[in-house]
């Protein structure tokens, strides 16, 4: 085949797809989340905005066109969220064609009208010492020291979980807590991209043999038992994903099957008008304790949510 001539950028895109909002009725600390209309309306926003990981189904068809089932083993998605969606709207993603052989490229969401949704990295097989930074890994390597934080005072880098480790599972008519009031089968019949891998009826002619959860539900499953490491800021405050990788080791993670999570807090930064948490869990097999993936999360808090704010942040000797 001759040598493409042009140095212009190709991109897989996928079909635009309109996600459900499945978090209406979450909640944290006794109160609703920020994906509840009436609080979202309190905070400025025209609706509850769908979850940041709800769009990492987009990718993975264009992933596994790309990379093949390597992608549920080894892969790994990067991204930092830069706008709410809300049901109704329609998004898409893409996919930059990544050269002959290569196993790292970059990928962002976009609204129909073309409003940024996501940007990020995404990679298969176990990282080099020469790879790019993912999404995430640079984004975290940008921060800079922050004053003192005032929501989030009472934690600290290096800060274990709590609950270390803490056991989960997601069968697929299992309820997974007050964060996620759906089961996966609920999911599986509004995801975006279906996919036979993720079905009792399909799964056992997965390349494993089982039914595997679909990255976006990864975050579901780490999720669901948050609230055991106790990585409490000062609230009641509402909080919102800003960014987040998740990577397979050892994938992909089954249904029905038992993980352990081990939680550590990795850095603590703030921006204008929030707070964050960089957070990584990893997982291990339930079974033979293999470390199968890890997911780290910006989970970020709006300073105008916490009533206090001001007041607390000036006794602390900071300037608002």
């Amino acid at each position: 085949m001759t040598a493409f001539p042009f140095n212009t950028p190709i991109a897989l895109c996928g079909e635009l797809r309109a996600p459900r909002q499945m978090l209406a009725d979450q909640t944290y600390d006794d109160h609703k989340s920020i994906h509840d209309d009436a609080m979202a309306a309190d905070l400025g926003l025209r609706a509850g905005p769908i979850e940041g990981p709800t769009h990492f189904s987009l990718f993975d068809p264009l992933l596994v066109a790309l990379w093949g089932p390597a992608w549920f083993e080894t892969g790994c998605i990067s991204a930092h969220y830069q706008t709410m969606v809300v049901e109704g709207e329609e998004t898409r993603a893409f996919v930059q064609q990544p050269a002959a052989g290569a196993r790292f490229t970059r990928i962002w969401a976009e609204k129909r009208d073309g409003t940024p949704v996501l940007t990020g990295t995404a990679s298969v097989g176990a990282p080099a010492a020469d790879d790019p930074p993912t999404e995430i890994a640079g984004r975290i390597a940008r921060l800079r020291p922050s004053g003192p934080l005032v929501i989030n005072r009472d934690l600290r880098v290096g800060q274990q979980g709590a609950g270390n480790p803490e056991r989960v599972r997601m069968g697929f008519d299992q309820h997974m807590g007050g964060h996620y009031p759906f089961t996966l089968a609920d999911k599986l019949k509004v995801i975006t991209e279906p996919c036979a891998w993720y079905t009792p009826e399909g799964g056992p002619s997965s390349p494993w043999g089982r039914a595997i959860i679909p990255t976006e539900m990864v975050s579901v499953l780490l999720g669901s038992t948050i609230d055991q490491a106790n990585f409490r800021g000062r609230g009641p405050a509402v909080g919102l994903f800003a960014g987040q990788q998740i990577r397979y080791l050892q994938g992909p993670l089954f249904v029905d099957h038992p993980y352990e999570l081990e939680r550590e807090i990795i850095a603590l930064s703030e921006s204008a008008r929030t707070e964050s948490v960089w957070m990584r869990t990893r997982v291990f097999d339930g079974v033979t304790r293999a470390p199968v993936a890890e997911m780290v999360l910006n989970g970020a808090t709006l300073k105008a949510s916490y009533e206090p704010y001001e007041r607390e942040a000036r006794a602390l000797g900071r300037s608002v």
